[in-house]
């Protein structure tokens, strides 16, 4: 084996171990973190985690109409991918915090939801 030639192996293994627990942590924080985003002026308004689950959706009550349906159900889905595109913004963010000056590109070494 050629000196300097090849990374440490076991110190390898010891940084992956510690990349996937600061990932496991911080996924688990990303539930308890929240983003809003609301189309027709308001009018519509869901908050989702960062795990990017929908927690709620809000909707104004002049909205509430049956003639206007298909303009609630369009709102509903535009809030929806504006909030879904916030969590999954945030959930890159704090992984990317989680894993600063680890080991950067393994093959192979994918994180889950991100």
């Amino acid at each position: 084996m050629l000196k300097g030639g090849m990374p440490n192996m076991q110190g390898m293994m010891k940084q992956i171990q510690e990349m996937q627990q600061r990932i496991a942590k911080v996924q688990a924080e990303l539930e308890q973190k929240t983003v809003s985003a609301e189309a027709g002026g308001g009018m519509v308004k869901v908050t989702a985690n960062g795990n990017r689950q929908i927690l709620k959706v809000e909707i104004e009550q002049d909205v509430v109409k049956v003639e206007e349906k298909d303009i609630l159900e369009d709102l509903i889905v535009a809030a929806s991918n504006k909030v879904l595109e916030k969590a999954n913004a945030l959930a890159q963010e704090e992984m990317q915090k989680a894993t600063q000056g680890m080991i950067p590109n393994i093959p192979g070494l994918s994180f889950p939801g991100v």
